[in-house]
């Protein structure tokens, strides 16, 4: 199992990030995909899961109406739409799959809100 997050970087408040996940080594298309993120000092927090089959998505309140995730099951990835950024956005961002027999991570990407 590998998951490949990409797509972080330095960014303005108020501004946009997408964000990608490439999974492999698995059937993607049968799981939940989530994204966690870890600030400097912080423990790791859960951001927004998409589940699957169906579709539905979650968010922390934190993110709620300014990020989006979504899934393309044809190309085994998972993407995060992160708009509006705050200072307070800046952290590791983390792709996750539990596959109930173990969950696997990604190395995580960077991102940086700030002027």
């Amino acid at each position: 199992v590998q998951l490949v997050e990409s797509g972080g970087g330095l960014v303005q408040p108020g501004g946009s990030l997408r964000l990608s996940c490439a999974a492999s080594g698995f059937t993607f298309s049968m799981y939940t995909m989530n994204w966690y993120r870890q600030a400097p000092g912080n423990e790791r927090e859960w951001v927004t899961s998409i589940i699957n089959p169906g579709g539905a998505s979650y968010y922390t309140d934190s993110v709620k109406g300014r990020f989006t995730i979504s899934r393309d099951n044809a190309k085994n990835t998972v993407y995060l739409q992160m708009n509006s950024l705050k200072p307070e956005d800046t952290a590791v961002y983390y792709c996750n799959v539990d596959l109930r027999t173990r969950t696997y991570w990604g190395l995580g990407t960077q991102v940086t809100v700030s002027s």
